[in-house]
């Protein structure tokens, strides 16, 4: 049986590259690929341990922000400057103008454009549907390969830029993560087995569907791909184990 909170979810860790992907990359005999593929693995580890221990406690209530009922987002960018402790520092809050870091202004927009769908399509404020805060963190750890949603906020590395780029360069991979909180304040699904396989494919269909909103694309129009344009140049697609 996995593990509940005393609120009632599941612990959610939730990383757009799954483990397998990683440890095929940290076998490798390129250090430039195999390094950061190892520390990501470890530090992912390290999360999904320390997110099942803190969901154990039940999270403090805190107050409708001020957006909740009217129909707009509160979105917070941190930068963690390469360190592990989040948030990191706060650089951009809801309705300030565009940074000079091209990684909090795409996240910003990302958060964004998830907020718009969920509102305009689903008449859902937010991912709980009552204004939650959308909390972003960039620039996490060094070659970072993952982005995740860790059932509080999101969080983006800058990737080795070997085999993967920024993660925020992808708007459906924002949208894909944030998903997870989706499911998290609706579906609740254990992130495990079948229920964890559908939970993933609910994330999928979203970021998929975010991407097609803010291109003004219909369904056949899209192409219903999820990370175009995460990988570096010259790397010719994502690794498998086998």
């Amino acid at each position: 049986m996995q593990p509940r909170s005393q609120h009632g979810f599941h612990p959610v860790f939730c990383t757009i590259v799954p483990p397998h992907v990683l440890d095929k990359l940290s076998q490798s005999d390129d250090p430039a690929l195999a390094e950061p593929a190892r520390r990501t693995l470890e530090a992912d580890a390290a999360r999904r341990t320390r997110r099942q221990v803190t969901t154990l406690v039940p999270p403090a209530v805190t107050p409708a922000p001020e957006g909740a009922r009217t129909g707009k987002p509160d979105r917070t960018l941190y930068d963690c400057r390469h360190g592990t402790e989040l948030p990191g520092t706060k650089v951009r809050a809801e309705g300030e103008g565009p940074t000079g870091d091209a990684s909090v202004n795409r996240a910003y927009a990302g958060l964004g454009a998830t907020f718009e769908l969920l509102l305009s399509a689903y008449g859902r404020r937010s991912i709980d549907g009552n204004g939650l805060p959308l909390i972003g963190s960039v620039h996490y750890d060094e070659k970072y390969n993952n982005a995740f949603f860790d059932g509080e906020q999101m969080v983006f590395g800058d990737g080795d830029g070997e085999i993967f780029l920024d993660f925020t360069v992808a708007i459906d991979v924002i949208a894909h993560e944030l998903a997870h909180g989706l499911t998290q304040y609706t579906a609740n699904l254990s992130y495990y087995g079948q229920s964890g396989a559908l939970n993933e494919s609910v994330s999928d269909v979203f970021g998929s569907l975010v991407k097609q909103y803010s291109l003004g694309q219909t369904a056949e129009q899209a192409d219903w791909l999820i990370g175009a344009g995460l990988l570096a140049p010259g790397s010719r697609g994502w690794p498998c184990a086998r």
